[in-house]
């Protein structure tokens, strides 16, 4: 990293030896600018911005203390090294109190002042590399916080308080819009089920950092997103303004998305995009219906039901919203939902079968398939199991035979949950593990992996039990615990944002600013004025 250094001095012939005797260029600095007096020296400052300053302290127009107090007024991020003849202690005071760096009398000793600009330089980009990381650190952390509210939109997951938050550069996200693209593999549950869980976790990251750099040409932020395995959402943000620059360009992305597909990824992968753009509010929605239209689209898995007649449409709309009920209903483990979808279900069977026009085979055999796929992900279901239920598909088996597979495939999940972990024990679990660590990082992947359950349907039954979701519960304890820390003890605000899970001041201070609407000191200023 190479800094950038002025010079300053009224004698010509000692400015022309600080530039030539010094190895700048050995030392990774460039000298952008010579002057002779302080206006001069602040002329440039304004316009070049230098890393590091040598300047004498006695010239003309404006000497050196003057200077270093106006510059002072514009920035503390350069570094400055006083250059002078005097000795009086009045002069050094002045300039350590306007944070000079060192002190160098004249005449200069050239080798003690290499080993001070190269140390100085060295803190000078310690310190840039620092707030480089910090820089990146807080980009990250703002690109999760917008990922895990994009997460628990599609899943379907609202709250007024998630609408709300800002993201990014102090942005509400319902001022963005998204297109959304949903990626599928083709037999997903069959193909995979040879695959140990080592070779399914690879093979997914694998698709989902294709689809990722699928995009990176793009202006726009692209987000990708892993609702279940061999799923993948992949979000493009961007504002509402931003209409025209978007408008036809979906089709070019649909494509580029393919193509990726195509020649990166040996296994069949189906692509959708939705045909206009959403706004957060509309995902859970739009990705309900990109599932539906891959399922449309793959194998033609159910054209007597696609026809053009709105009756057909209604009925093939009330299929799927039945086969939407009983997986929501699976993932929550809650009875009556799944009682009444199921009786949904059988009901829809019989007229079917009555019209004898519709053969469900098809839809059939997909809700069979989606229910496996959903209950691997909850971890209730064997690979034994899965490999029982692919026999008995492989065979010719008829309609009423696939139903009471379904059946029993959905009462054997509830119980073989039920008895492994009540969800109330769950979240007694997950409500205990996130107290106990308000401190530290925890993350939905670490606390889902602790109870043995996916992310996903952990952030389902978590929302359900609590009310809200993860991200806002810990929030929420964490501000609860700041503000009682502030009021009943001494710590320093750095103290309490690290016990309550914040390593970054700063990062601690926005948090708590939107959740209370003022700063951690004011508001202990304003409750300790209040009890006096």
């Amino acid at each position: 990293m190479r800094l950038k250094a002025m010079l300053v001095d009224d004698e010509l012939p000692i400015l022309n030896n600080l530039k030539a005797v010094l190895p700048w260029d050995d030392m990774g600095i460039e000298v952008i600018a010579l002057a002779r007096n302080g206006q001069e020296a602040f002329d440039y400052y304004k316009e070049k911005q230098p890393d590091l300053i040598l300047c004498d302290i006695r010239m003309p127009i404006m000497d050196g203390i003057t200077f270093l107090t106006e510059i002072r007024k514009l920035s503390t991020e350069c570094e400055v090294l006083m250059l002078t003849g005097y000795q009086e202690f009045e002069y050094a005071r002045i300039a350590l109190q306007n944070g000079v760096r060192d002190y160098i009398l004249k005449p200069i000793n050239y080798d003690v002042l290499e080993t001070t600009v190269r140390k100085v330089s060295e803190d000078i980009r310690a310190r840039k590399m620092k707030s480089i990381h910090t820089g990146e650190r807080w980009r990250v952390m703002a690109q999760m916080a917008h990922e895990k509210i994009l997460y628990n939109m599609l899943l379907g997951f609202s709250s007024e308080q998630t609408l709300y938050m800002h993201v990014d550069e102090d942005k509400p996200i319902e001022k963005f819009q998204y297109t959304i693209f949903l990626a599928d593999t083709d037999h997903y549950a069959q193909l995979s089920l040879q695959w140990s869980e080592v070779d399914r976790k690879r093979w997914n990251s694998d698709v989902r950092q294709v689809l990722q750099t699928a995009l990176v040409a793009e202006n726009f932020l692209c987000s990708v997103l892993q609702l279940r395995e061999g799923e993948w959402c992949i979000l493009v943000r961007h504002e509402s303004d931003e209409h025209e620059q978007v408008e036809g360009r979906a089709g070019v992305w649909l494509n580029s998305l393919q193509q990726s597909v195509r020649e990166q990824i040996e296994l069949p992968v189906s692509v959708a995009v939705y045909p206009s753009q959403i706004v957060v509010a509309d995902l859970a929605t739009s990705y309900k219906k990109l599932q539906f239209i891959l399922l449309q689209a793959s194998s033609s898995m159910v054209p007597e039901l696609l026809d053009e007649s709105a009756d057909a449409h209604d009925r093939s709309q009330s299929l799927w919203n039945t086969i939407d009920d009983i997986v929501s209903g699976l993932r929550k483990l809650d009875q009556s939902i799944m009682h009444k979808a199921l009786t949904g279900l059988k009901r829809i069977y019989l007229e079917e079968s009555q019209r004898k026009q519709v053969s469900m085979d098809k839809f059939l055999h997909y809700l069979l398939i989606h229910l496996l796929r959903e209950m691997r992900e909850m971890n209730i279901v064997t690979s034994n199991e899965e490999e029982q239920i692919w026999k008995k598909l492989n065979h010719s088996i008829s309609e009423k035979d696939v139903m009471e597979v379904i059946i029993q495939l959905v009462d054997a999940a509830l119980t073989k949950a039920f008895c492994k972990k009540s969800s109330q024990k769950l979240m007694l679990s997950a409500k205990d593990y996130i107290h106990k660590r308000l401190a530290r990082d925890i993350g939905v992947e670490e606390l889902a992996g602790h109870l043995g359950i996916s992310s996903s349907y952990f952030s389902l039954l978590f929302k359900s039990h609590f009310g809200e979701t993860f991200v806002e519960y810990v929030t929420r304890q964490r501000m609860e615990l700041a503000q009682s820390l502030l009021l009943t003890s001494d710590k320093t605000v750095t103290e309490i944002g690290v016990v309550t899970g914040y390593s970054e001041r700063r990062y601690f201070t926005k948090v708590f600013q939107k959740y209370v609407r003022m700063t951690p000191s004011e508001f202990r200023e304003i409750n300790q004025a209040v009890r006096q």
